[in-house]
């Protein structure tokens, strides 16, 4: 049975208001539309919904039936319009953003502190997650955009926008004093108690592709899964450790830890910003990417 919605829209107006006149008045149509759908609603259904009453109308037995359904789809589209509608003007929706520790802490945490001083209403949803996973739910449509740190790869159809740069260092304590301000050569650290981020990060992987171009390999002592953790490790002398020099930054400069120096620095990379074309974002989500781009 093919019938048209708009007959079930009026079918509610009048339900809700016990009149045919009134029902058109806050539908802004007349009151003879508003009969004549009326009826071939019942016409198409076979079966009357309404019956005459002095102050208008009220719902049949069958009529009473359909409203019971027709009410609560209605109103549900409504509140489904309603909350459109407030996410289109930004007092309502959520943004789902992927994000490493490393791209929260040192990037995106000013932007989001200002975002929700502007947008307070605005869910945000942070998943945090090396860079890898983060390509692979962008992938998946469970986040908005993602925040990654190079090196990757993405398929076509993910935009890619580097907005920092970073740098690797090694970083040792008091245990290691003789080696502070020798210069150093990338295969004295397989001699040496290293400490590095898993293997499936893209900090590690890219670790490992330079040393391996100089010739080494590591055989790290510790694999942790954060760089905060690497850094406590290396304050108390359980190794070299390799982080991005913003994560040791404060005990660099308070004396507890000093960094190694080589003869070649490892390059610098970028925190990057991952769209994809494919996945439609709400008005909240782009209002932040402008703002990630702009300030």
């Amino acid at each position: 049975m093919d019938i048209n919605l708009e007959y079930y829209k009026i079918f509610y107006y009048v339900a809700k208001a016990g009149s045919f006149t009134r029902a058109g008045e806050e539908l802004s149509i007349s009151q003879p539309a508003v009969s004549q759908s009326i009826k071939l609603l019942e016409d198409s259904l076979g079966t009357k919904l309404f019956m005459r009453v002095p102050k208008g109308v009220k719902l049949t037995p069958e009529g009473e039936a359909l409203f019971s359904y027709v009410k609560r789809g209605y109103e549900y589209i409504k509140l489904g319009e309603e909350h459109f509608l407030k996410m289109l003007d930004l007092e309502n929706g959520e943004i789902r953003i992927g994000a490493s520790d490393m791209t929260l802490q040192f990037y995106l945490l000013p932007y989001l502190e200002a975002f929700h001083e502007k947008y307070p209403s605005i869910k945000v949803v942070v998943t945090n997650a090396p860079t890898p996973d983060t390509i692979t739910r962008l992938y998946d449509g469970q986040i908005d955009f993602g925040l990654v740190s190079e090196p990757f790869q993405v398929k076509s159809g993910i935009s890619c926008q580097r907005v920092k740069k970073i740098r690797d260092i090694f970083v040792a304590s008091s245990r290691f004093l003789d080696l502070k301000g020798r210069i150093m050569e990338y295969r004295d650290l397989e001699k040496l108690s290293i400490i590095c981020l898993e293997s499936n990060t893209s900090t590690r992987k890219y670790l490992n592709e330079f040393l391996q171009e100089n010739g080494v390999v590591l055989n790290p002592e510790f694999e942790l899964a954060t760089s905060d953790m690497i850094v406590k490790f290396a304050i108390r002398n359980l190794g070299v450790g390799c982080v991005v020099k913003d994560f040791a930054e404060s005990a660099l400069n308070s004396g507890q830890l000093f960094e190694l120096e080589f003869e070649r620095k490892i390059p610098e990379r970028n925190i990057c910003i991952i769209t994809s074309k494919q996945n439609p974002i709400s008005k909240a989500a782009k209002r932040l990417l402008d703002m990630l781009n702009n300030i």
